[in-house]
C-alpha cells in the first residue's frame, strides 16, 4: 500500500482523519467511556479498568492524548488524565455537517 500524502490535504481533513484514528480501537473508546463516567481526571486506575497490560494502556493513552481527545497532566510521579473538550468539538462538528447535509439530500439514490 502506498504512503498517505497528508500534504494533499486540507488541515482539517487530517486532523479529522487523526481523531477517526484515534478513536478506531475498542481499548480507546474504554478509556474514553471511563473517562466519561468517571467525569474528573483520573490517575492510574485506567489499567485496573481495561483487560490489557500497563503499557498496552500507556500506549493507547498516549495515541488519545497526541490526538487531542485527552489531556495528561503530571501530578507527583503520575499522570492525571481527563476528556479535552476541543477535540470532541472537533468530531461533533463533522458528524453534524454529515447529519445537516443527509436530511437535505435525496435518500433514495443509492
Amino acid at each position: 500500500m502506498g504512503i498517505t500524502k497528508s500534504e494533499n490535504f486540507t488541515q482539517e481533513q487530517n486532523e479529522l482523519a487523526t481523531l477517526a484514528k484515534a478513536i478506531g480501537h475498542p481499548a480507546r473508546i474504554a478509556i474514553i467511556q471511563h473517562l466519561i463516567k468517571v467525569d474528573s481526571c483520573i490517575c492510574g486506575d485506567i489499567v485496573n479498568e481495561l483487560p490489557l497490560s500497563q503499557p498496552t494502556v500507556s500506549q493507547h493513552l498516549k495515541e488519545l492524548k497526541n490526538s487531542g481527545l485527552i489531556s495528561g497532566n503530571i501530578e507527583g510521579n503520575a499522570i492525571c488524565y481527563c476528556l479535552n473538550h476541543e477535540g470532541f468539538q472537533k468530531i461533533e462538528q463533522f458528524f453534524a455537517s454529515i447529519n445537516s447535509s443527509l436530511t437535505k439530500t435525496n435518500t433514495s439514490c443509492c
